[in-house]
């Protein structure tokens, strides 16, 4: 046994370095900040496409004192409930008639309304009518109780504490540390199957064969990857708080999770190293049994969509807390690091989270196990016997 894992630490040593100390690697660490930087400047262009005014245009068509009437009561509607609530008004000749002006090039309204806060006339395509209705008859009525219609102050009265918000907030929590657990599970599992199909085309997993024992070679790769997986988190982590750190408004805090941060962070930690080691002996056993990319592609692809599907199953039960199904995804041993760690998130108590770890550990184990038989026996049938008694010769 001691034999074994010391040569499971040579081989996850050699990975490790050959993986991390090289230039790709750099590029692998880039790669996931990409999309983010990506999606920050689309969310920019969205919040200024957003803010630009492409609210629909109405039409004004009444005497001087009633637009004046709807554009106060406008103004003071948007003021309460937001500028992009409302259509924006622009006042229009009285004449010609409105379905005319509706008709003449550049008129640059949608609709028109004519007659009086009284009683207002919209004229336009009945679809536009439809959506613009109700906004002009609140309008209306706001202007004709223009000084009836008294907006009532609202008393401020602050608290330190709302459970409720602190409850959302902790759910909140649960949820994104079960997506980002998810998405670099995945993510960093394929780097396993990418490196195993590469040396089992160069013919390198025969030799390894020759000199280690097949054990070895699997829990040496799988030790390789977690490591690695740990050093991108690490690095994604601290880009992560740096960004949030520049960028948040003063007074903005993220909620705690109920068991505190520095238990969470410990728990994630945990539960993801669980999950990948989980996925990562299932693509490992899986990988060994193809002999090309495409083979590999293939095998891989139920395995992504049926983690997908357990993915979506813990999602669903992380905000039925003690419900069976919150209770089945913490049980079933590929859903229940993402379930745990979204309890985690609401509920304070850690001795259920003990028993996750070992009953989590367990199944590791026993996966471990199956997906070292698999890649043994694809191995020994590809040629690693062959490969063995030619080591052996050729070392005496």
């Amino acid at each position: 046994m001691r034999e074994m894992l010391r040569a499971a630490y040579v081989i996850a040593r050699r990975d490790f370095t050959a993986v991390v100390l090289s230039r790709t690697f750099i590029l692998f660490l880039l790669g996931p900040l990409l999309p983010i930087l990506i999606g920050m400047a689309l969310g920019g262009l969205g919040e200024r496409i957003a803010t630009t005014d492409l609210r629909p245009v109405v039409g004004v068509a009444m005497n001087a004192a009633d637009a004046a009437r709807m554009e106060r009561a406008h103004a003071r509607l948007t003021e309460r409930v937001g500028a992009q609530s409302l259509p924006r008004l622009q006042r229009v000749p009285l004449s010609p008639a409105p379905e005319m002006l509706l008709a003449r090039p550049g008129s640059g309204v949608a609709a028109i309304v004519s007659g009086s806060p009284q009683h207002p006339v919209l004229t336009g395509k009945p679809g536009d009518i439809d959506k613009l209705e109700g906004d002009i008859s609140l309008i209306a009525s706001a202007a004709l109780a223009e000084k009836a219609l008294h907006m009532v102050r609202v008393e401020r009265k602050e608290v330190a504490k709302s459970l409720g918000a602190q409850a959302q907030g902790q759910l909140a929590i649960g949820r994104i540390a079960q997506i980002v657990i998810f998405f670099l599970t995945i993510l960093l599992a394929g780097m396993i199957l990418s490196n195993l199909v590469e040396e089992k085309t160069n013919k390198i997993i025969e030799i390894l064969a020759a000199a280690v024992p097949i054990d070895a070679i699997f829990l040496g790769k799988l030790m390789a990857m977690l490591a690695m997986s740990f050093v991108g988190i690490l690095f994604w982590g601290c880009t992560a708080f740096a960004v949030f750190a520049a960028l948040k408004a003063p007074g903005v805090s993220l909620p705690v999770p109920a068991v505190g941060w520095p238990v969470f962070l410990l728990l994630g930690t945990l539960y993801f190293a669980m999950a990948y080691t989980l996925l990562g002996s299932l693509f490992l056993g899986i990988g060994a049994q193809a002999s090309t990319v495409r083979e590999v592609q293939t095998l891989n692809m139920p395995v992504t969509i049926g983690q997908m599907l357990i993915f979506f199953f813990a999602t669903y039960a992380v905000d039925h807390m003690g419900s069976p199904p919150e209770v089945a995804a913490a049980v079933f041993p590929f859903s229940s690091p993402f379930a745990m760690l979204a309890r985690a998130a609401q509920d304070a108590r850690l001795w259920p989270h003990l028993l996750a770890i070992v009953w989590q550990a367990a199944w590791v184990a026993l996966i471990i196990r199956v997906g070292v038989l698999l890649f043994r026996r694809h191995v020994l049938k590809s040629g690693g016997g062959w490969w063995k008694q030619l080591f052996r010769s050729a070392t005496g």
